[in-house]
């Protein structure tokens, strides 16, 4: 029995730095080999005060680690009496990662968020190699089709606003080209003053205007 075929997938995800924050969002399918197994899975979790976690890979590798930053996330601002940065996450999460690089964990993250020195995105790959992300960034199956949408309308001068639907638009071509992605979007909005995770009728919203 092939093991890759009996584990949930997820694909689509997108970050974008915005000149007053950080955008993250991605699609909802998860996939078991040609399956689709489930239609709501979570690929964005918030692992910090201003600080996000999306997930492309296995849903239960990226389930268990969401719970294992946040713990370390609330332990390091215990221990330090401090928040923790963009960067801090990101580096917990890639020696977390690093330890396990024989075993690795099958999840390409990205962690993103607003911290003293600015805003900030990192990509992280299953064996814990970490890059700072400065413009945009994408993750999956469904990536290069993102990335074509990203790349044509992304400006340094973009605002968190415009980045949500610059965002919705590029998942929106991801789940058209590619079939292990659909089934909705999660969008989460990150700036100084708040985390903010849209809801359905705000990005049926967004979609609505890309339909006129």
């Amino acid at each position: 029995m092939n093991m890759e075929n009996n584990v949930y997938k997820g694909t689509t995800t997108v970050g974008l730095i915005c000149k007053d924050g950080v955008v993250l969002a991605t699609e909802k399918r998860a996939t078991m080999g040609n399956l689709i197994a489930s239609r709501t899975a979570k690929k964005i979790y918030q692992v910090a005060d201003r600080i996000a976690m999306t997930t492309a890979g296995t849903v239960g590798d990226a389930q268990f680690l969401a719970r294992i930053i946040r713990v370390e996330a609330s332990l390091y601002e215990i221990k330090r009496e401090k928040k923790p940065t963009v960067r801090a996450i990101a580096t917990l999460t890639s020696n977390l990662l690093n330890s396990y690089r024989y075993y690795p964990y099958l999840v390409q993250l990205l962690i993103g968020g607003v911290d003293e020195e600015g805003a900030k995105i990192f990509s992280i790959d299953p064996i814990g190699g970490a890059i700072e992300e400065k413009e945009i960034v994408a993750t999956g199956s469904g990536s290069l089709t993102a990335y074509g949408v990203l790349e044509d309308r992304y400006t340094p001068e973009i605002t968190t606003n415009e980045a949500v639907e610059l965002a919705v638009r590029a998942i929106i071509s991801a789940m058209r080209r590619d079939s292990a992605s659909g089934d909705g979007i999660d969008v989460v909005r990150i700036t100084e003053r708040e985390f903010h995770q849209l809801d359905s009728k705000e990005i049926e919203k967004i979609i609505s205007k890309f339909k006129k």
